[in-house]
């Protein structure tokens, strides 16, 4: 009978539920994927868009979200959009960007730590911004690198979606992150950075700010959080000392997880507060990567359940493992 035994494991915070397979050797040639590459026609907008040097905010479209309910409300709605100023236009949602320097095409971590903390200041800045403006419910931080992984440029950039709305996803780790300090008296990733550097099959890395891990429910292969010791709902409010923490910590889990699946497609998504709740006792702000190894199947799409193929332990055997093995490589050429 053919390896696939199917382990339930419960996410603590939301209460879902993923489908990991624990009894499959693991195999590299079936993960490792590298991010294909954009064909842009020799002509990267986010190069020579907008004009100057350094780390720029870019809009790409305001106005970006239509809210229209369902589809008997969209019938209700008039069938053409009424014409408004860009100010007001905003109130309903944007799309933006924050590019890297012109001509700057490396992965994330590769650049270099000033412009990785250019890059997250100019988010915190945005979500900041957001918050003080009061026009919209929730931003979302988000890198894709890769075509596998929805990436539009090869620019190195983060993408700020302005959302007239809470996402689903997001509503759901807030109101399980409420019952979870209401059931057991703390914040659960302030448990989760407490407990998990303790469990050495699911560390990636740590340093005196931040930990990095795989975590127990893990919705896809080689998926890593990158979460503050420090307490705070909002990334909105993190010191320069975070930022530098946090910058550091994606650079060390980015280059481990390119050395280990030949620079693979991901998405880099921030967790951060709502920008009209009030959640500081009960939210933390953190990171998500999710590397884009393997396409959805049938079992994920009929139920809502995910699959991961590769568990969060052997994924951080392979990770250390190799990165290790890279290193000591790299000693001995260099001794």
């Amino acid at each position: 009978m053919a390896a696939g035994l199917f382990e339930l494991r419960k996410d603590a915070i939301t209460g879902w539920w993923v489908a990991t397979i624990v009894d499959r050797a693991f195999h590299r040639d079936r993960f490792a994927r590298a991010a294909d590459q954009i064909d842009d026609g020799g002509d990267c907008q986010n190069c020579r868009l907008p004009a100057g040097d350094g780390v720029r905010l870019r809009t790409l479209k305001d106005f970006a979200f239509h809210l229209v309910g369902t589809d008997e409300q969209a019938r209700a709605l008039d069938e053409s959009v009424a014409q408004v100023s860009l100010q007001d236009a905003r109130a309903s949602g944007s799309w933006r960007t924050i590019v890297a320097p012109p001509g700057e095409h490396r992965p994330l971590h590769a650049v270099g730590s000033e412009i990785i903390v250019d890059l997250l200041s100019a988010a915190r800045a945005a979500v900041s911004d957001a918050r003080k403006t009061g026009q919209t419910d929730h931003l979302q931080v988000v890198q894709n690198w890769g075509g596998q992984a929805g990436a539009r440029t090869n620019h190195l950039c983060l993408d700020l979606y302005d959302l007239p709305q809470i996402p689903h996803r997001v509503a759901e780790e807030l109101g399980g992150a409420a019952r979870f300090v209401i059931r057991e008296g703390q914040c659960p990733w302030c448990r989760l950075v407490r407990d998990e550097p303790n469990r050495p099959e699911r560390l990636v890395w740590q340093d005196h700010d931040t930990v990095a891990f795989a975590p127990f429910a893990s919705r896809s292969p080689f998926e890593v959080w990158i979460v503050p010791r420090r307490h705070d709902a909002d990334f909105g409010r993190a010191s320069d000392a975070d930022v530098a923490a946090t910058g550091e910590a994606l650079r060390q889990v980015l280059a481990a997880l390119s050395v280990t699946l030949d620079g693979p497609p991901y998405n880099l998504v921030l967790h951060t507060a709502p920008l009209r709740e009030q959640v500081d006792a009960t939210y933390h702000w953190h990171w998500e990567v999710h590397p884009r190894l393997r396409e959805i199947a049938g079992l994920e799409l009929g139920t809502g359940l995910p699959v991961n193929p590769v568990s969060p332990e052997d994924a951080v055997e392979e990770l250390l493992n190799r990165t290790r093995r890279l290193g000591a490589a790299r000693a001995e050429a260099s001794g």
